[in-house]
């Protein structure tokens, strides 16, 4: 019987959680060249043609002892966006909204199969590097949606107290502390910029709903949080 939301039944629009951990729960970010590897993949293959051309894809780290190839160069601008996400050490979650049933597909099969290249490169090691196929959950509701990207913007929390820097989630983009061209967090803030409301508390700001989390997301993300916690 398959795993649990190993079957992806794909829909144009639709909103996906996507996650996978490293095989054997071991570490898939040893250094912070990995996680900076791994995000410029995303931000290569989602962003507008024109920032691309005039990056090599034979260079995609700084390193002058290991050179770096995308699996394929197509560009899913357009077609798959990046609402949130956090990368862990053994694990990583995005948020995304596709736009055509075959998005999340083509990111996942370009995304996962550069990295491996890379990581057995550069580790000196062969075979698979996560626990078998990447999982994806589709996201049926407004509140769903919130919550979910809620949960995704605290995994830090474990390992570092300081989660509202932590480099490597979309959390500083949420709090106007950095702006990332191919992350789309205003589908999100428009929930809490506007009179618009979603099953959630009269919440001043994205914020104080992220960092009032004790309050009400234990209803909400308990099945959640058994699925996907590492």
């Amino acid at each position: 019987m398959p795993a649990k939301n190993s079957v992806k039944l794909y829909v144009e629009d639709g909103h996906y959680h996507i996650y996978n951990r490293g095989v054997e729960k071991r570490e898939i970010f040893v250094d912070r060249d990995d996680y900076a590897t791994f995000l410029n993949l995303l931000k290569f293959y989602l962003s507008p043609p024109s920032k691309n051309e005039d990056q090599d894809p034979a260079s995609i780290i700084k390193r002058s002892d290991l050179k770096v190839g995308y699996y394929n160069k197509k560009n899913l601008h357009g077609i798959v966006e990046l609402l949130a996400y956090c990368l862990m050490p053994n694990h990583f979650h995005l948020l995304v909204r596709q736009k055509t049933r075959s998005g999340i597909t083509n990111l996942m099969q370009c995304l996962i199969t550069s990295y491996v290249i890379y990581f057995n490169k550069k580790y000196n090691r062969v075979g698979t590097l996560f626990a078998g196929r990447f999982k994806a959950a589709m996201v049926e509701s407004d509140p769903y949606l919130l919550h979910l990207s809620r949960y995704i913007h605290l995994n830090p929390v474990g390992i570092d107290k300081d989660f509202r820097s932590y480099d490597f989630s979309s959390y500083q983009d949420y709090l106007n502390r950095r702006r990332t061209e191919w992350v789309n967090s205003q589908e999100i803030l428009g929930y809490f910029a506007s009179a618009k409301r979603a099953g959630i508390k009269d919440y001043n700001s994205y914020e104080t709903f992220v960092e009032g989390y004790q309050e009400d997301s234990e209803d909400m993300l308990g099945d959640l949080v058994i699925e996907t916690t590492y």
